[in-house]
């Protein structure tokens, strides 16, 4: 058991490892919550928030969770009765669909499973069906953190387009912001939500919704949106609080300005979606190695169509807990659950497991969570090939 002791290492998918002046940022007193730093802060926070999303419209910030800037996003677009199209790549969207089917929307789903990413041939035949334009909406993932499957964007983008059909897309980037590339103007998309806990490496309990004009202009036609959901005086706010709907969530903010400083004027944008890419491709030659004489199997078989922020996992029912609960309980790794991979109160849920590399992680915290895995299955006799480490080292050595 003196192997656990020393700094925890939290390797699931979000909350994610926090830099240290991130944290430390957040250790002050309360500002002025009316006027000077915190105001031009805020200021300079909304530009960055659109760097990162490679937008120049409009970002609101909420002070919820992920499931907090869904409802956000589809009360400020949706009339009771309008229809959305959900595509379901695994757990999160169809989430996203129920909480616009709570408000009142009639909600289509089309499902493509929890192995492979959207057809977007698919798609198209659907819109190309929906001869009188009644979807108002299309939803969709970027990545679906219980799977690991990253989604074709701009294949949705251009599946609309080549339909003439009006509805906007709406894509969920809660996982892979800041992790996977994601360009909101040029790729065509018309609202995204995503949240601070992930690739931008704050605190959970900050929600951003992005969105263009012409998901403005169907706010316009919105006949009843709360008060507090409404992204209108967010964005355009008469007095500083209006932007939080009252008071701001000042050391949150200090924490989220201390990390788009990091992300985007120290290391850089693209170098970053280099480093997850990096990450992402050791963790897969491990688990290749460790598969090919064992029971473990990357959940996504294309890696062309896997996320760079999170690899799900399949070992088998007999493994993949009593796996997740030793590598914790002795060496200090938090490994994912298997979330919506299998109903909970159902054998087949503990045959799961998944590693989170997003935010703020480099090769050797990497290399400590795979050689923390190796370290178990050796422990736990389950079956496994060898060389997984030399195989990710490999990875990491191109750079």
């Amino acid at each position: 058991m003196s192997l656990v002791h020393g700094r925890p290492y939290l390797a699931i998918p979000g909350p994610s490892v926090m830099p240290d002046r991130v944290l430390q940022a957040m250790h002050r007193p309360a500002p002025n919550i009316y006027f000077g730093e915190l105001v031009d802060m805020v200021a300079s926070i909304i530009i960055d928030l659109r760097r990162v999303a490679q937008t120049r419209h409009h970002a609101a910030i909420y002070i919820a969770n992920g499931h907090g800037v869904w409802e956000a996003s589809v009360a400020n677009i949706l009339n009771p009765g309008d229809r959305v199209l959900v595509l379901s790549t695994g757990h999160f969207a169809k989430g996203w669909g129920e909480m616009a089917r709570r408000i009142g929307a009639v909600v289509e789903t089309l499902e493509f499973g929890q192995r492979s990413a959207a057809d977007p041939a698919r798609l198209a035949d659907v819109l190309r069906a929906d001869r009188d334009h009644q979807i108002k909406a299309v939803l969709a993932v970027q990545v679906d953190t219980a799977t690991g499957i990253r989604n074709d964007v701009p294949a949705m983008r251009a599946a609309l387009d080549s339909t003439g059909h009006p509805a906007l897309l709406m894509v969920d980037c809660i996982a892979s912001l800041g992790c996977d590339r994601f360009e909101m103007d040029a790729w065509g998309v018309d609202v995204m939500v995503t949240a601070s806990q992930k690739g931008l490496m704050t605190p959970p309990g900050l929600g951003f919704v992005f969105f263009n004009d012409k998901a403005a202009g169907v706010r316009a036609g919105v006949t009843q949106v709360s008060s507090y959901w409404d992204w209108v005086p967010r964005v355009d706010p008469v007095h500083f609080p209006n932007h939080f709907c009252g008071t701001a969530p000042t050391h949150h903010l200090f924490a989220l300005r201390a990390a788009l400083t990091i992300l985007l004027d120290e290391e850089g944008l693209d170098a970053a979606m280099h480093r997850h890419a990096r990450l992402a491709q050791a963790v897969w030659a491990a688990c290749d190695a460790w598969g090919a004489a064992g029971p473990l199997e990357i959940n996504v078989t294309d890696p062309a169509e896997r996320s760079h922020a999170v690899t799900a996992l399949r070992i088998g029912a007999e493994h993949g807990t009593r796996l997740r609960n030793w590598v914790g309980e002795t060496t200090g790794v938090t490994l994912g659950i298997g979330l919506g991979m299998a109903p909970a109160d159902t054998p087949d849920w503990h045959g799961f497991f998944r590693i989170g590399h997003m935010g703020h992680v480099n090769a050797h915290m990497i290399m400590g969570v795979l050689g923390s895995i190796q370290a178990g299955l050796t422990a736990l006799d389950i079956p496994h090939g060898p060389g997984a480490l030399d195989a990710a080292a490999a990875v990491m050595a191109r750079g």
